[in-house]
């Protein structure tokens, strides 16, 4: 994942064209072969590399195990990082570190990790491929598949995991640009696609949503922030920050089918049926509506669709609601009360409602919930966090229109699926694989993700990366997906690279970035292995841009929305090489803070600007958004036709959630993160267990309508009755040598869902939590 010279001071960017070193295999700068055009003087750019180590010293870094950053010590023995823990001093993380940040040693030096990169032979085996020569193969393949079949045939997939690290996706981004292919894909579309669709159709409020951290109210619908680290409750250390926010006032209103950690002290808790958020959401408006507890003065200067969105949610009722979803009606009246009798208040729909049925919808909803009752920052108030790393925030009090969600750049295939503002749809890119004809994908390079524990519908997704003339994968260990590429790039990991905390901060709008104007940069800690072979991400899209004779530039990274100004972009050198500090500069050019200040504090800082305000806005605004969607209340009415009991056929209804100690598919090869689970338990309430004959341990079928999985159940009193609890990503592929080991490996609950069925039709995101399910006892249990 995402190296970097080891010399000099001063960058050359005053030209808009980043210069470094040789574009050879070097791994720091004092390092470089000096037979070579370019040697260590020409350096300019200042120091990423780890210093020269003493036996025993700290050092400061953040954690990129996930998004959080969370600031950390790092000791390091013989040049070997040995422990890691938070840093107390630090201003926002209160020497808060996970268990996964804790076993960042263990990860570096994990058996299983790959230090070079590896090639699939005929025989369908992998052996060591210098990096090198791997990108000389690669960049002629893929030369060759573009001539024959233009550049839409190329596509690129984003994970997670390639996130932290700053220059990875611009570089690939940038690539796949310059040749010409439009098919980019993320994790977004199979995540939280209604994150970014729902404030396209409602519109934007330009001074922006009221923090947690001052809030007298907040609502958190399908979101437990103290084990996923986003949404709602700052990452930062979310539990002190929920134990801080409960102490000095706060009413929290948690809705969610399992007895959650942040259900646990909320002032009012439902526990509903899963997938039906929008029948809660809309009962709620409903109870707003009703009892006039909306900011009208507002709603009359801002907004527009008042009555269309009355009318959609009048059949819900609170006795409807509390029929279909199964929460008291009551509580339901109590939530929208508490909710609306507070200015200083906000709310955030999770991962499990997104890929819930309609959850564009849930978004929209709550968006809709907190328009009506005034839950936006004014003018003259404070904006806490003006940017760092970004560019300056300015703020005003006026609202945006709303603007395209989707239906714009490039067609898929299939489904009439488009581009949207959350990416291409990546619950078809399988089917974009598999679909003979013009434009069908032919390359895969997949960066920090892994489709196959991933993507949902996993055997269309087994087909699909069969199928490929060439599959290609950035990873650290040989993955379900590694095991199926061609070529497995063998990257850096987090304490051998530079970072900044850029990209927590890009997610501020999303409430899931910094409240407070917060920043860090990291030199490298450690050098990778002795003997190793690894690179990051950025160099190979560097390396075959080089070697396919492609420019690259990359945009700096500006504030995100509608309004925001065209980034500059920067040119990249494409005969020296640019180092880690040349890049992070260029994306983050017309900072507020620049760049170069942000690296004086290495433990972290947080630039305070108290002169930020929400400015008055502008004279001549006219913008208005909109509480009544033609496709949002479309939806509503859906839902509302809908019998209360659907699916009969079907006694459960399974639903995502993650484990504390690991994030996705990572980290279940590290042994202390995996103590309790090295598996995804199926968590079902004791009572459901006893009528089926189970307990705890036992293994059992789990089959959809689409197909059927292995589980292994275990008791939890918190989860409500005729639900099952499951973490997504494990698993291996269907047929793998691992697929049957469900006690070491567990299993992939993306095999339950179709991507053909119960899809949106925007996003492309099919059912993948909520899914109705059957569970019995499996007559072939494999043994524990």
């Amino acid at each position: 994942m995402p190296t970097g010279p080891r010399a000099g001071a001063r960058s050359k960017i005053s030209t808009l064209i980043i210069r470094g070193e040789e574009p050879r295999r070097i791994v720091y700068a004092d390092r470089v072969d000096t037979s070579r055009r370019h040697d260590v003087l020409e350096f300019t750019t200042m120091s990423t590399a780890p210093p020269e180590s003493s036996p025993t010293e700290v050092r400061d870094s953040f954690c990129r195990f996930c998004h959080a950053s969370c600031a950390i010590k790092v000791t390091v023995e013989d040049g070997r990082a040995v422990s890691v823990i938070g840093a107390k001093d630090n201003p926002i993380y209160h020497g808060y570190t996970c268990a996964k940040g804790r076993a960042l040693p263990d990860q570096h030096r994990n058996p299983h990790r790959l230090l070079h990169s590896m090639k699939r032979g005929p025989d369908g085996k992998h052996q060591p491929i210098p990096v090198e020569e791997a990108m000389d193969e690669i960049a002629a393949q893929i030369s060759k598949i573009v001539e024959e079949h233009g550049p839409r045939s190329v596509a690129l997939y984003t994970g997670t995991f390639s996130f932290p690290y700053p220059a990875a996706a611009p570089m690939a981004a940038a690539w796949l640009s310059s040749l010409g292919s439009p098919m980019l894909f993320t994790s977004a579309t199979i995540d939280q696609p209604g994150k970014m669709i729902a404030p396209a159709l409602h519109g934007r409020w330009g001074g922006g949503s009221y923090n947690f951290d001052a809030a007298d109210v907040w609502m958190l619908v399908g979101a437990n922030p103290t084990i996923s680290k986003s949404i709602g409750i700052p990452c930062m250390n979310p539990a002190k920050r929920l134990h801080d926010a409960v102490k000095r006032g706060l009413d929290l209103i948690v809705i969610d089918p399992r007895r959650s950690e942040a259900a646990k002290v909320a002032a009012v808790y439902l526990q509903p049926k899963p997938g039906e958020d929008p029948t809660i959401l809309a009962g709620m408006i409903r109870v707003v509506l009703a009892e006039a507890l909306t900011d009208d003065a507002f709603l009359m200067a801002h907004t527009r669709g008042l009555e269309g969105l009355r009318a959609a949610v009048d059949p819900f009722t609170l006795e409807y609601v509390e029929r279909r979803a199964g929460v008291p009606g009551a509580d339901v009246e109590r939530a929208a009360r508490i909710f609306a009798a507070h200015r200083s208040a906000g709310g955030n729909v999770g991962t499990g409602p997104n890929m819930a049925p309609r959850g564009n919808l849930s978004e929209y909803l709550m968006l809709a919930l907190n328009t009506l009752t005034g839950h936006w920052r004014r003018e003259g108030e404070r904006l806490p966090n003006p940017g760092v790393l970004m560019a300056a925030g300015r703020a005003k009090a006026q609202a945006s229109d709303p603007y395209p969600g989707w239906g714009f750049g490039e067609s898929i295939r299939v489904r009439n699926l488009t581009n949207t503002v959350a990416g291409l749809p990546t619950a078809a890119l399988a089917d974009e694989i598999l679909l003979p004809g013009d434009g069908q994908v032919k390359v895969l390079i997949s960066v920090g993700g892994n489709p196959m524990a991933a993507w949902p519908d996993q055997d269309k997704t087994l087909a699909a990366l069969n199928t490929l003339d060439l599959n290609v994968t950035l990873d650290i260990k040989m993955s379900a997906t590694a095991r199926l590429a061609d070529y497995v790039i063998a990257p850096m990991l987090s304490l051998e690279v530079p970072g900044m905390t850029l990209p927590t901060e890009s997610l501020t709008p999303y409430a899931m970035g910094y409240p407070e104007p917060y920043a860090q940069y990291s030199p490298a800690v450690v050098d990778p292995p002795e003997g190793s072979e690894v690179i990051e991400e950025w160099e190979f899209f560097y390396g075959l841009a080089q070697r396919m004779g492609l420019p690259l530039n990359i945009a700096a990274t500006y504030e995100w929305g509608p309004d925001s100004e065209d980034p500059a972009r920067t040119e990249i050198d494409m005969q020296c090489k640019p180092s880690n500090d040349d890049l992070f500069a260029a994306l983050t050019r017309g900072s507020r803070i620049p760049f170069d200040e942000v690296k004086k504090y290495p433990e972290g800082q947080v630039f305070e600007d108290p002169s930020v305000v929400v400015e008055a806005g502008d004279e001549d605004a006219e913008g208005r958004m909109e509480l009544a969607d033609e496709t949002m209340i479309a939806e509503l009415a859906e839902v509302a036709a809908e019998p209360v009991e659907r699916d009969a056929e079907y006694a459960f209804r399974l639903v995502s959630r993650r484990l504390p100690d690991v994030h996705n598919s990572a980290g279940r090869d590290i042994p202390q993160l995996v103590r309790k689970y090295s598996y995804n338990p199926a968590f079902m309430n004791p009572e459901d267990l006893a009528r089926l004959g189970l307990a705890s341990g036992d293994v059992v079928e789990i089959t959809s309508s689409h197909s059927a999985i292995l589980g292994i159940v275990e008791a939890e009193e918190a989860i409500r009755l005729g639900v099952v609890s499951m973490p997504h990503a494990f698993g291996d592929a269907p047929g793998g040598e691992q697929d049957k080991d469900v006690h070491t490996f567990g299993s992939n609950t993306g095999r339950l869902s179709s991507v053909d069925r119960d899809y949106d039709p925007y996003s492309g995101i099919p059912l993948m939590s909520a899914i109705p399910v059957n569970v019995e006892r499996a007559l072939d249990s494999p043994p524990g």
